[in-house]
């Protein structure tokens, strides 16, 4: 069974910086590529940022390239979102979200394993 277990979320004035973390098993975190995923009120589920799971792949939503930065720490077999510059528009619920295939792949009806959120909320 996978598991995986977001973390790091909170309230936070605009410009300010967050990390939130995803933790997994040893199993998952060396096979599964690894994406972050947010969805606010109202709104779809959106891609943010993936990382493949040799870790030399990433890609970015272009919103928050420049921005946000994704890693994988094996030693720890977690997997953090960097989220630097926060903006108002970036509050949303945050997914961490495992998936069998090599590439990271944008879709989130793709992933096959989700965490069960947590909220980040940037105030102006």
């Amino acid at each position: 069974q996978v598991q995986l277990v977001e973390s790091g979320g909170g309230k936070v004035q605009a410009g300010e910086s967050l990390r939130l973390s995803c933790a997994t098993s040893e199993l998952t975190f060396n096979i599964y590529t690894m994406g972050w995923f947010r969805q606010a009120p109202g709104k779809e589920r959106e891609f943010v940022a993936g990382i493949s799971w040799r870790g030399g792949d990433t890609r970015y939503a272009d919103s928050v390239k420049g921005r946000f930065a994704i890693s994988r720490d094996k030693a720890k077999m977690t997997v953090y979102l960097q989220m630097n510059s926060l903006k108002p528009e970036d509050t949303a619920v945050y997914y961490c979200a495992a998936d069998r295939a090599v590439a990271v792949d944008a879709v989130w009806s793709r992933y096959d394993y989700w965490g069960q959120g947590t909220q980040l909320t940037v105030s102006s």
